[in-house]
């Protein structure tokens, strides 16, 4: 799907945001996780909010805060702390991320053992 023009990827998305985004059990659809795969990297705020929509153990594993850089001490930067829980629906969430490469670049800062991730969110800087 990366062939295609802005256009394409928002009209996919608005067609399969018609569709049931969880299962029945509270998994991810196949649906979901290509939208994830395929969201444009110039909404990454979108991304985020689409990601945190479908997340399970929303109130424990996710959470999101704006906080001095870690390179730029005087620039705050936002930053996205989520943690799968060790549940598979999430993990196949985080592998969808994955393979949003430019979105994956550009936002992702820290992964540790135990399906703990930080990312960045750099479109939503401020300088101080």
């Amino acid at each position: 799907m990366t062939n295609l023009s802005e256009q394409e990827i928002q009209n996919r998305i608005d067609e399969l945001m018609k569709k049931d985004m969880l299962d029945d059990d509270g998994y991810p659809t196949e649906d979901a996780l290509e939208i994830i795969k395929i969201w444009s990297f110039k909404d990454a705020k979108g991304w985020f909010d689409f990601i945190k929509s479908i997340w399970e153990y929303v109130d424990w594993g996710w959470h999101e805060k704006y906080e001095n850089s870690d390179i730029f001490p005087d620039k705050e930067v936002y930053k996205y702390y989520i943690s799968t829980a060790g549940w598979s629906g999430n993990e196949s969430i985080v592998h969808a991320m994955e393979e949003n490469i430019i979105m994956w670049a550009l936002n992702w800062e820290q992964s540790r053992r135990g399906g703990h991730y930080i990312f960045e969110l750099r479109e939503f800087s401020n300088d101080k």
